[in-house]
């Protein structure tokens, strides 16, 4: 029998995002960044102006405006415009290089991109970006008080935007699939608006609250929390970064009543000398996401802060899926419960449900589950099965209805919240002459959750090279998506097939044994 949640009475409207904060507090600060405050009326203004700005250079509903831009309040502003015009947000992972970017661009057919100047060299060097219908937008450096696009804002922008109808495209996000390029995950407002109540729910967020999210805010989480912060009348603080040297001082000022966080970030910031105790006594939640929380890291955490790191489980397919209860038991190593309105399935190979206690694939019944891939109906098909999407990760529930994760079948590398595929950085560095063989695998790091290790023969009839010059092939090729870490070997081991033996060398990776044995 499916583990529910509690039940959700509705979505939130996506073009009501800001109704709460505008009805109680128009003057009151919406958004906080290190170098700029923006009230609500400001964030409404601002948006609406780009928003009309966007439509005034000829895109339609329905477009894609693509993103590549680091973290600033610009990011939430662009993001509110596209809910009201009616376009599709298309975040771009700031940590692309220029193949990954002009993929992406292909896949989504976007029509315009927003790019920081820091970012420059890479955009020159894009092949599709100056093929685009609306060009590129570039946004320079500087502080956050304005949107940086001031060429777009409209001084009188269009008195009002008609609603979007419920099933058209909201946002695309891109994630990586474990043996496919990077595929867009397509959220409807409809979808967006369940995802939205549901974190509002699990969070219990209020106008009193301050979110302070430690991710990129061009992957889901990050801007599924804002956006739902800023939906229940809440103040978001958007850091440039997740380095403790900016953290603290943010967390120091700004107050924070909730904090989400990728483990590396809490690290730093339990890790630096200068925080204190006092420092975390406004939080009332702090949640971790993206990898897992080690025992070490909690432990530490507490000791400093007297909170709980809260974990969970989301996907970019369906959101943020489960929650350790806040106002309840948590169970350390536990993903926690399903969030309102979720149901997961556990079953076996074949599509029947396991009992409680056994480990199997996770399936997921969601109102706000993605409508599918961006123009890829075989992926979607695969998997979705109607109501149900196949998570494709292993899990497990106790008798109280609290969920295990056991492992990813994907194969997906997870890296400081970044999805890495495994084959696509096998690819680059089999491209070397002096490599025979290479398989890439993900080791545990409690502060990266896991670094990248490629498993390498060399060829007899090339000189050897070291691991170093082979880790600058690759940066040069995939960028973060490099190995860390590189082992020679005097042969990979082979399954029973004559294939190489992936599982023996993950084995290997967790054993900390750098050959096979045998």
């Amino acid at each position: 029998m499916p583990i529910a949640g509690p039940p959700l009475a509705e979505p939130i409207s996506t073009a009501d995002i800001l109704a709460m904060g505008l009805r109680s507090d128009p003057h009151g600060l919406a958004l906080t960044s290190v170098k700029g405050k923006f009230t609500w009326q400001e964030v409404d203004d601002q948006s609406s102006q780009l928003a009309s700005g966007y439509l005034d250079l000829g895109l339609s509903a329905g477009d894609r405006v693509a993103s590549l831009l680091p973290n600033r309040p610009v990011v939430v502003i662009h993001y509110l415009a596209c809910l009201k015009a009616g376009l599709v947000a298309t975040p771009l992972n700031y940590r692309y290089t220029p193949v990954e970017i002009d993929h992406a661009l292909e896949v989504s057919g976007a029509s315009l991109l927003l790019h920081h100047s820091e970012r420059d060299a890479d955009i020159a060097a894009s092949k599709r970006a100056v093929k685009l219908s609306k060009g590129t937008i570039r946004c320079e450096a500087g502080n956050d008080r304005g949107v940086q696009f001031q060429d777009l804002l409209q001084e009188q922008p269009k008195s009002g935007f008609p609603r979007a109808a419920p099933d058209a495209p909201a946002f695309l996000f891109f994630t990586s699939g474990s043996t496919e390029l990077p595929k867009g995950v397509t959220h409807t407002h409809r979808t967006l608006g369940w995802m939205l109540a549901s974190v509002v729910e699990s969070f219990h967020f209020c106008p009193q609250d301050v979110l302070l999210p430690g991710s990129s805010f061009a992957h889901m989480a990050a801007s599924l929390f804002s956006l739902s912060i800023l939906a229940a009348g809440g103040q978001l603080v958007v850091p440039w970064g997740n380095h403790s040297d900016e953290l603290l001082p943010l967390i120091r000022s700004t107050r924070p009543t909730v904090m989400f966080m990728l483990p590396s970030a809490l690290i730093g910031l339990v890790r630096d000398y200068g925080a204190q105790h006092e420092d975390f006594s406004s939080l009332r939640l702090c949640f971790a996401g993206g990898d897992k929380v080690s025992a070490e890291l909690e432990s530490e955490f507490t000791e400093l802060t007297g909170c709980v790191i809260d974990e969970g489980y989301g996907m970019t397919e369906t959101g943020h899926a489960t929650i350790s209860p806040t106002d309840g038991e948590i169970r350390l190593g536990s993903i926690g419960i399903p969030c309102p309105g979720y149901e997961f399935s556990i079953r076996d190979e074949d599509g029947n449900e396991l009992s409680t206690g056994q480990s199997g694939r996770a399936w997921v019944r969601f109102m706000g589950n993605s409508v599918g891939y961006w123009n890829h109906p075989e992926a979607t098909a695969r998997a979705f099965d109607g109501e149900w999407l196949d998570t494709g990760d292993v899990m497990a529930a106790d008798s109280d209805g609290y969920l295990w994760f056991r492992g990813r079948e994907k194969q997906i590398i997870v890296h400081d919240g970044s999805n890495i595929c495994p084959q696509e950085v096998e690819e680059v560095i089999g491209l070397h002459p002096a490599v025979e063989a290479v398989c890439v695998v993900g080791v545990h790091d409690s502060i990266h959750g896991e670094n990248v290790r490629a498993y390498i023969t060399l060829r007899d009839s090339i000189a050897p090279r070291n691991a170093a010059d082979l880790i600058r092939f690759a940066r040069k090729k995939v960028g973060y998506k490099a190995p860390d870490q590189i082992v020679f070997l005097d042969r990979m081991p082979l399954n029973a097939a004559g294939k190489l033996d992936r599982t023996k060398l993950i084995q290997l990776a967790e054993q900390r044994l750098e050959t096979p044995p045998g």
